[in-house]
């Protein structure tokens, strides 16, 4: 179900005045000031307009309630295009945000210039095994579990004094009840096939520690749907390449949005 309603507009923080507006789409442990100082500090104001969005139940929208879905972000994302008075944008989505930004170009993509997934996950959603579906279940409620899987998709080689800050990053910018439902939105949500295959320029970045989005998922899917995609494997980096390697990443993204032709 898709709610439109005054919820869901004027929800993004806005950095720069460039002539490109890129809409940021955040990853299900963030929010919109979730990105890191020294990712957000590397961005270009001049050449860009980023406007940095809280899904339902997070950040500046908590306690707004639901729909905690993949269509009601992309819904919301196109609702907050209008309120700016933006015809055509570009889209960067961090882990869960690259599912929303495929539904985006999926509803309207005569709207979207070019995507950026990071740490991609798939539209076509995310199998789990028993033990592994238990563990990212259980992260709503426990945070022992929450720092469990930032650990894992680190690679097992960053401090828990930073994981704790994530955790708690988190635990603090997002309703419990949201975190939950947005799971399964992420992870049983198939929306692949309406995706248009090849539609507009494509950037998948991975991180070469991230133990669940490695770069072999991201070509098989991502790939798949973005045949002429340009990659970044990016060194010393697992799932959180805004903190790991914030100015390699943002160069990276300005880099490639520079080069889409408007």
């Amino acid at each position: 179900m898709i709610v439109n309603d005054d919820t869901s507009v004027d929800n993004a923080h806005e950095l720069g005045h460039g002539g490109r507006t890129v809409i940021c789409l955040h990853g299900w442990f963030g929010s919109s000031s979730g990105w890191g100082d020294g990712f957000v500090g590397a961005l270009d104001p001049e050449q860009f307009r980023y406007e940095f969005v809280d899904y339902r139940g997070y950040g500046d929208r908590r306690g707004s309630g639901g729909p905690y879905t993949i269509d009601q972000i992309a819904a919301d994302v196109l609702e907050l295009a209008d309120d700016l008075g933006v015809e055509r944008f570009s889209l960067v989505g961090h882990s869960m945000g690259a599912s929303a930004v495929l539904r985006v170009l999926a509803l309207a993509p005569e709207r979207v210039e070019a995507v950026v997934g990071i740490n991609p996950v798939p539209a076509s959603g995310s199998p789990f095994d028993d033990d592994g579906r238990q563990l990212f279940e259980s992260a709503a409620a426990d945070d022992m579990a929450r720092e469990a899987i930032i650990d894992i998709t680190t690679g097992k080689r960053l401090s828990a004094y930073w994981i704790d800050q994530v955790v708690a990053h988190s635990r603090s910018h997002s309703d419990q009840e949201a975190f939950g439902a947005y799971f399964g939105a992420w992870a049983d949500t198939d929306h692949a096939a309406e995706v248009p295959v090849g539609k507009v320029p494509a950037l998948a970045v991975v991180g070469e520690h991230d133990a669940a989005i490695t770069d072999e998922v991201v070509r098989g899917t991502w790939g798949a749907l973005f045949p002429e995609s340009e990659y970044e494997i990016l060194a010393n980096a697992g799932h959180y390449p805004m903190f790991e390697t914030p100015v390699r990443l943002a160069t990276r993204i300005e880099e490639f949005l520079a080069s889409v032709p408007r």
